[in-house]
């Protein structure tokens, strides 16, 4: 019997997805069955005989994907952004029907940027102030991106377990937007330019000192790495996990 994963990925024409149909179609342990675009039915990924489903698709569209792998019993690997709170438990509770079905969530693949914001989280409770900065291509849909909500959570969390209080901030008057997002308060702020991919930095500051954590990815062939670990290890995870981080061994 094959040991090889048998792979369908969602938005395959576009510019994340052609690059995880490469990624697939390279790795020595798995068989690319299906690459559908937005506008092919879903059904298929079940004629193709997937078992792994990985979508790249768009916010509007992800949590029909995901479900319908749920349903069917296929483990899914999702890179799509707009998974809410509530889309999460949503989801959870279908997968309580399925004990056996794996799903990763993950708001980014790079290796390298999930360290850094794992890196920071740990590194913000000994600080007294820590912003995030992100910068994206103009062509990215949301703000901030999905990454730089994931490390503001892993922050305030990692804070609020030390009694670290807010960053102080005496701002009393800005224009709108001036100070960035607040994500469960940690601020955020979003650079849409030309030329760039992925980028985040993350800012800390004490007395006299401070700690700039910083990802760059130039390729999105930077991402591919994390698809591929979570297609080898989804199917021993079962339920759901939201995250790369997840994934690794961070001695947490």
């Amino acid at each position: 019997m094959s040991n090889r994963i048998a792979v369908a990925v969602l938005g395959a024409n576009g510019r994340m997805g052609s690059e995880a149909v490469a990624a697939v179609e390279n790795a020595a342990d798995m068989d690319l069955v299906a690459a559908l675009s937005r506008r092919d039915p879903l059904e298929g990924i079940l004629e193709a005989g997937a078992t792994h489903v990985v979508d790249l698709t768009v916010p509007d569209q992800t949590e029909t994907n995901v479900r319908f792998a749920v349903e069917h019993g296929l483990h899914a690997v999702v890179g799509t952004t707009g998974w809410t709170e509530e889309r999460r438990t949503g989801l959870s509770e279908l997968l309580a029907q399925r004990p056996g079905t794996g799903v990763l969530i993950a708001p980014n693949f790079a290796l390298g940027s999930v360290l850094a914001s794992a890196f920071a989280a740990q590194a913000a409770r000994y600080f007294e102030s820590v912003e995030i900065v992100e910068l994206h291509h103009p062509d990215k849909v949301d703000a901030p991106s999905g990454t730089a909500v994931r490390t503001a959570e892993l922050i305030a969390a990692e804070r609020a377990a030390a009694g670290v209080p807010a960053s102080p901030d005496a701002t009393a008057k800005s224009l709108d937007g001036a100070r960035g997002a607040d994500v469960d308060g940690v601020r955020v702020h979003a650079v849409r330019l030309r030329g760039l991919v992925a980028h985040q930095e993350v800012l800390l500051g004490g007395p006299g000192e401070q700690l700039t954590l910083r990802h760059d990815s130039y390729d999105r062939a930077s991402f591919m790495p994390g698809v591929l670990l979570g297609l080898r290890e989804v199917a021993r995870r079962p339920g759901l996990t939201y995250g790369l981080d997840g994934y690794l061994d961070l001695g947490r």
